[in-house]
């Protein structure tokens, strides 16, 4: 029988307010201090300052907390994984490809400054991030290849997702994982590494982090993926329902609402066994899970 799962209050996040402030006041500063023209510098901004769950940074943190690591040490890192995760979005929101004109409720890059300069930006955001990634006082170079190979996973992913050249003999199952695992999931994953990269890990802690982003990360497209089917846009803050316009693989089109139910409990099973050498210092990712699984924006 499948375990039932652990439901949080939907309006409660485990996420530390203390490392929101400190994620959102790094973010806005190193915007301001990079050196960029000023039109750009306001299409960054408004790309990566509009808000957000944060969750990328913030597992980079609490990651690097898990290991004993310093949250200084570990802030380029956070910024940069974030930067990265801002790109994607200013270029998914494109017309050549979801043609979406609604991100966190707002308007999105290139309906609000046009899409030259959406396109310019989302660039920027590219760039800047390996740079911000190096300054990172431990690992620093390491970190910056991890933002990067992240980056290319991701790009494969939305490749998978939106021309559909996958490899050859893949079931629709085994295509929908390859999506998730590289679309979404490869950033979370490389967000759990570069923390425990920041803090010095051992081999064995950076790995079960790993594991732990992996599952998360699978979980949390497959969340997304249940929030399109089942939610309003004015809920979601986001257009919901086009995927499945669209023709794309998605976790109810290929398991049904009730399977992939079961497969986010099955997922979070996965992350909280990765956690369990940690003990109390991963409490935040622990309940991170709980919040992920029941998550309906």
């Amino acid at each position: 029988m499948t375990a039932e799962p652990r439901v949080a209050p939907p309006d409660q996040t485990p996420l530390d307010p203390a490392l929101l402030a400190l994620v959102e006041d790094a973010l806005a500063r190193t915007l301001r201090e990079a050196e960029l023209a000023e039109d750009l510098r306001a299409a960054c901004s408004h790309a990566v300052l509009a808000g957000g769950k944060r969750l990328r940074p913030i597992l980079v943190l609490e990651c690097a907390r898990a290991v004993g690591g310093e949250l200084a040490d570990a802030l380029p890192a956070a910024v940069a994984i974030e930067f990265i995760h801002a790109f994607s979005l200013v270029h998914d929101d494109l017309p050549a490809l979801d043609d979406d004109d609604l991100r966190r409720g707002k308007p999105t890059c290139h309906i609000a400054f046009g899409e030259a300069l959406a396109i310019l930006a989302g660039d920027a955001l590219l760039a800047l991030a390996p740079l911000v990634a190096s300054r990172s006082p431990v690992a620093g170079g390491r970190i910056a290849s991890e933002v990067l190979r992240g980056t290319v996973a991701m790009i494969n992913g939305q490749v998978y997702d939106t021309l559909r050249t996958f490899p050859h003999g893949l079931s629709d199952s085994d295509r929908l994982e390859l999506v998730h695992r590289n679309k979404t999931g490869a950033l979370i994953e490389a967000s759990c590494r570069i923390g425990a990269m920041a803090a010095a890990a051992s081999a064995d802690h950076e790995e079960r982090l790993a594991r732990y982003g992996q599952a998360i990360g699978l979980m949390f497209q497959i969340v997304d993926d249940l929030i399109d089917a089942t939610q309003s846009a004015e809920h979601a803050g986001k257009a919901t329902g086009k995927d499945a316009e669209a023709g794309k693989l998605t976790a109810p089109a290929v398991h049904g609402i009730d399977g992939s139910r079961r497969e986010v409990e099955r997922l979070g099973c996965e992350a909280r066994a990765a956690l369990e050498p940690f003990g109390p210092r991963a409490a935040r990712l622990s309940a991170l899970v709980d919040f992920l699984a029941q998550r309906t924006k």
